[in-house]
């Protein structure tokens, strides 16, 4: 027998289970290598600085797709002006509705296929390709002569910005050590709010053309930045380059961590799954992997219809009713800076609260302010926005308007798209990752395609109480369904969804 050593606790050590185990002992390594997973001795020894620098060089991609999400909001309404020399065409309403939002079907479009390339050719070069569709699509935005070019740049960033939903959380997991995993993930979040606040203060004050030309140069200078990192180590073992693994390793937790003892684990369940193997659609039906998928899908679908994008679409309204004499573009601006703010909170303490706790309070609180923004909106289209009952709450949509974004911000905006990285074995996880992010820009597309149609037809109070309504069963979901994964290993989250416990851990054996 082979025995390494791995530190467990400062000055303790413990044997490690050779590496040949006997055939048929089913354990949770049996299931897979979890992308979420890099097993680190229980010390958490190793430098974090080099994962953060990592996981930021990785969500610079998240910044691009956030300045993409956030184009449409200061662009739109110069485009759609008759006056506006910002281009040699004239762009109608419609037209204008089809270029903010063609970016979700293009997202939608990508997220199944990328995942099956990044698990070829590795998480790395698939970003690293990601800036030719993005530099692409912004050159013809920036350059474009018609409404068509218009389309088809934004369809061709939705495309690359899609793709990074699904890449960017996968790599980021899969540096991180246990303790900072959560963190790391929530980056990305955070990074699409940067890159969205970015497009409301520039491009409300820029012309269309160096707004534009700004734009492109974010994804170019994430491809130089990121071209320094290192591969996901997990995914160079999978591909059985072990040497470079180790050396991946090296670079993110620093020579005086335990790499070998980390190496030899990542190794070890690569070969069980390896031995193990079961077909894919077999994985699938598993418990765990059918828990798995329903937590992600369920928690993009309440992410979507939260009632988010109806917040920000009202939010000039809600200014204007709340007496505030705010132009739209400050209004823009605020709403902004209070995304980026609430977003980085939930960084800081994601990994120390956990993330059910984050998504508890997050449907309660945007649950309570979907209501009051109901009552406010029914009340003024019933008795009239000058009427003494409505003027005396004018407060109440201004500070839940505020009070929401920050708690979306909290919970719902972050941890939908980090939990497949946690929740999903290998095995599974390019296909759930993938398929939740078209699941989720799907949503995307219909909620704010639907809107106003919606808004006409019932009204904007009785639209606001169907999103109060949802996030009250997704409370009830969270709290009887959703595990929590903060610092949990691969192998105790698969436990919390159901699997059995391995009878034959690496450490039973010395």
């Amino acid at each position: 027998m082979t025995e390494v050593k791995k530190v467990t606790e400062p000055g303790e050590t413990i044997g490690l289970l050779e590496k040949k185990r006997p055939e048929g002992n089913g354990t949770m390594a049996d299931m897979g290598v979890s992308q979420a997973e890099l097993v680190e001795p229980r010390g958490d020894a190793g430098r974090k600085l080099p994962q953060y620098l990592a996981a930021l060089a990785a969500t610079l991609g998240a910044l691009a797709a956030g300045s993409m999400l956030g184009w449409s909001a200061p662009v739109m309404v110069k485009l759609t002006d008759p006056n506006d020399t910002s281009y040699d065409f004239d762009v109608s309403k419609t037209q204008g509705d089809w270029i903010s939002s063609v970016i979700n079907l293009g997202a939608a479009f990508i997220c199944f296929p990328i995942g099956m390339v990044m698990d070829i050719i590795g998480r790395k070069k698939t970003m690293l390709l990601l800036v030719l569709p993005f530099t692409l699509g912004w050159l013809l935005i920036t350059f474009g002569t018609s409404v068509g070019m218009l389309i088809a740049g934004r369809l061709i960033t939705g495309i690359a910005g899609g793709a990074f939903c699904v890449t960017a959380p996968a790599y980021t997991s899969e540096i991180a050590q246990d303790s900072i995993r959560g963190t790391l993930g929530s980056y990305f979040q955070l990074m699409i709010t940067i890159g969205i606040l970015f497009a409301y203060v520039v491009g409300g004050y820029t012309s269309v053309f160096v707004f534009n030309i700004l734009c492109t140069c974010i994804p170019i200078v994430f491809g130089l930045v990121f071209f320094f990192m290192p591969e996901s180590p997990n995914f160079l073992v999978v591909k059985g380059r072990n040497d470079e693994a180790r050396e991946a390793l090296v670079r993110l937790r620093g020579q005086s961590y335990d790499v070998d003892s980390e190496l030899n684990n990542l190794k070890y369940k690569h070969e069980e799954s390896q031995r193990n193997k079961v077909s894919y659609l077999a994985a699938i039906q598993k418990k765990t992997a059918l828990k798995a998928i329903l937590i992600c899908y369920a928690l993009m679908l309440f992410q979507q219809l939260s009632g988010i994008n109806a917040v920000i679409f009202n939010a000039s309204q809600i200014f204007e009713d709340a007496g505030a004499t705010i132009p739209p573009t400050i209004a823009t601006i605020i709403i902004g800076v209070i995304q980026v703010i609430a977003t980085f909170i939930s960084s800081l303490v994601v990994d120390k609260l956990g993330r059910r706790i984050l998504l508890l309070l997050s449907a309660l609180v945007m649950c309570v302010c979907s209501t009051a923004l109901g009552v406010y909106f029914f009340l003024s289209e019933t008795h009239g926005s000058t009427a003494d009952i409505v003027q005396a709450i004018s407060w109440l949509p201004l500070v839940s308007l505020s009070v929401f974004i920050i708690a979306f911000s909290l919970g719902f905006g972050p941890i939908p798209w980090m939990m497949a990285g946690e929740l999903c074995l290998i095995d599974i996880k390019a296909f759930v990752g993938s398929t939740a992010g078209t699941f989720n820009w799907l949503l995307s597309f219909t909620v704010t395609s639907t809107f106003n149609s919606l808004n006409a037809a019932i009204g904007a109070g009785q639209v606001f109480w169907m999103f109060a309504g949802i996030m009250l069963v997704g409370f009830i979901f969270i709290f009887f369904v959703v595990p929590e994964t903060k610092g949990k290993s691969v192998d105790e989250i698969q436990v919390m969804l159901g699997a059995e416990p391995s009878s034959h851990r690496p450490e039973d054996k010395k």
